[in-house]
This record gives structure tokens, sequence and C-alpha cells, in this order.
């Protein structure tokens, strides 16, 4: 696999306190599961893989909320909370982890939830698939409520850089766009939309691979994002009411 894809959802100032945050969490971890095998299993940084593999993330609320509380910025209490965690891979390349800020409620620094995938070999191939990232941005959506989130190559995302409105949403293999932001009109084919429960919607591009070195899946891709635009879906970032 050539290009290399990340997935990522955002969301604005939005002050919440560790409670609040760890029962997220616990959310997201319990619902991360169904998005695929290789992403059940977490583990806090360590300074070693072994030491590592000795800190598990379980779905256990009070734990989760002393792990929240130790990611609060010790310098401003407005940037929120900041969380990291990844799978305790074997190999590198089959590494997956995910970064999250959040409770953070300045402008200065947003809100947000980042995955690392794999980059290349047989767990690349099973996690970096439409239905896998899909669900993968679902469960997000479900735990987090982000404003908007997307899965893309970062080929693809550095193309789109220079004609990207400053704030607003990429459009890439994997979308998700908060009901807050309106209806998502309807897109042609192959593209399938699909609610998130009363949160959101996701679209998905193409069930095969997306890659932008595909002219066609270049020319998808920006006529999705036409459409979402000119249905006032892609407004920079939303804060929701």
């Amino acid at each position: 696999m050539d290009e290399t894809f990340y997935a990522g959802a955002y969301w604005g100032a939005r002050q919440e306190s560790s409670e609040m945050c760890a029962e997220r969490l616990e959310k997201f971890l319990t619902g991360l599961p169904e998005a695929a095998p290789g992403l059940t299993r977490w583990f806090q940084l360590g300074k070693s893989r072994k030491d590592a593999l000795k800190r598990p993330l379980t779905p256990n609320r009070s734990d989760l909320e002393k792990l929240v509380r130790r990611g609060r910025d010790r310098v401003f209490e407005d940037l929120g909370f900041r969380i990291r965690g990844w799978n305790g891979a074997d190999e590198d390349r089959d590494v997956v982890d995910f970064d999250i800020l959040c409770g953070g409620y300045t402008d200065a620094v947003g809100n947000l939830c980042v995955f690392g995938l794999p980059k290349r070999g047989p767990e690349a191939e099973r996690i970096v698939a439409a239905p896998v990232l899909a669900a993968t941005l679902r469960a997000t959506a479900i735990a987090w409520e982000p404003d908007w989130g997307v899965a893309i190559s970062e080929e693809h995302r550095d193309s789109l850089k220079a004609r990207r409105p400053k704030g607003t949403p990429y459009v890439g293999w994997v979308t998700y766009l908060a009901r807050h932001r309106g209806t998502v009109p309807p897109l042609p084919a192959p593209v399938r939309i699909e609610p998130v429960e009363d949160k959101g919607t996701l679209i998905v591009l193409t069930p095969e691979r997306f890659t932008a070195s595909n002219p066609d899946h270049v020319a998808l891709a920006e006529r999705v994002r036409e459409l979402l635009d000119r249905a006032g879906v892609l407004k920079p970032l939303q804060v929701q009411p």
C-alpha cells in the first residue's frame, strides 16, 4: 500500500469535567471493538513497550477518570485533558494509536481524537478498509460527539490543503458530519450515506480502497465536496448548540 492513512474527529471549545471525559472515554473504548479485531485492546503509553503492556486501558469508569485527570494541562486549565493509547502491536508496522484532547474550552486549541493507522502489511489491509474506517468513525462520533471527522490518506489531504477554506472539514474516503451542520444532500453512486444514531451522518465515497493516484476517486471526492458545500454543511468548525 503506497498511501498512508489516518482518521480523526474534531470539535470546538467544549468545557467538560474529568468525569464527563471519562464517561466518553469509556463509551469510546467499549465501541471500538465492534469496528475491527485490531481495535479490541489498548494500553497507556510507557517508557518502553514492555512497560506499556503492563498498563492496559480498560473501560472502567473510576480508573479512566484517574487517567483523564493525569492528562490535565498543568499550566492552562482551559486546554482540557490529553489521553493517549496504542494497541500493543508486536510489529511497528501494525501499530494503531490514538491521541485525544477533550474538555478544552479555549479557541486557541481544538478538541480532537486522531488515530494513527498501520502503514503496510496484513493488519493495514484489515484496518484500512471502508467498513472498518466507517465503524471507527462511528464509534468515535457516538462517544465524543465531534463536529466533523474524516478518514483520509495523507497524500489526498496534502493535495487539498491549498484549496481548502480555513477551518472547513476535509472530504475524504470516509467523512462524518454532525447533525447540527444541516442535511446531507443526495450524493452520486457509489457513495453510501449512513446515519449515526441521532448525532450525524457518515459518507463513504467508495467501498474499494480510495487512492489519491486514482483520478476517478479524486474526481468523485471533488464532486461530493461541491455538493456538500452547496448544501451548506461544510462551513468552518461549528460549535454545537
